[in-house]
């Protein structure tokens, strides 16, 4: 199984991602994040990790200039709109780099419906927990509401996941609507503090998904 390690913001700790075989590390690009990556690391430092960890940049109703600039800038292999991009943007972006367009999801959303209008525009999909901003908000997303349903679009799946909660994901990858799960997005539940990861609380998650 796929896993993305978000709101990194220390180069060493990015380079133990790939040491464990971790596929993604986030970066946030949203100035009122907490692991604001640009508090902690310059474009250059970014850029200079190693691309053998695929490198997500995090960004939230940033404007199409700044965010193929900062593409370019650190190197960026995917990008992540986690804000109320437009289908249009979105698209204006996916002609330059991989698009990952975030939904931030209540209870009672109609999932298939918010994202037919980016069917055909952007490449992947993440569904997190609805929150009272942007960004994750470390509360455990409802899987049960993707039962049943059809994406049709390789997904992250994201929202409060924690170390216990290994065995509900390889129960979760039986369901028929996780033919599309393409990688489980973690965070908050493995830091010490916010952008300071709790590594060994990582690998042991790493190795009992993909054991």
């Amino acid at each position: 199984m796929r896993i993305k390690v978000c709101g990194m913001t220390k180069a060493d700790q990015v380079n133990s991602l790939d040491e464990m075989g971790i596929d993604f590390a986030g970066f946030i690009f949203y100035p009122k994040s907490p692991r604001f990556v640009f508090r902690h690391m310059s474009a250059p430092q970014i850029k200079k990790i190693s691309r053998s960890v695929n490198k997500v940049g995090v960004f939230v109703n940033a404007t199409a200039d700044e965010i193929l600039r900062t593409v370019d800038a650190c190197g960026l292999y995917l990008v992540q709109l986690h804000g109320d991009e437009s289908p249009r943007f979105c698209e204006q972006i996916a002609n330059y780099v991989t698009v990952v367009k975030a939904f931030r999801l209540s209870d009672d959303d109609n999932i298939e419906w918010m994202i037919r209008p980016y069917m055909e525009v952007v490449d992947m999909f993440l569904f997190d927990t609805e929150g009272a901003g942007y960004g994750g908000t470390g509360k455990k997303f409802n899987w049960e509401m993707l039962k049943g349903l059809h994406i049709d679009k390789p997904f992250f799946l994201s929202g409060g996941i924690q170390s216990d909660d290994v065995e509900k994901l390889i129960t979760f990858t039986r369901e028929p609507v996780a033919k599309d799960f393409f990688a489980a997005d973690i965070n908050s539940k493995f830091e010490l503090q916010p952008g300071d990861k709790d590594m060994e609380r990582i690998r042991l998650f790493s190795s009992a998904l993909k054991s």
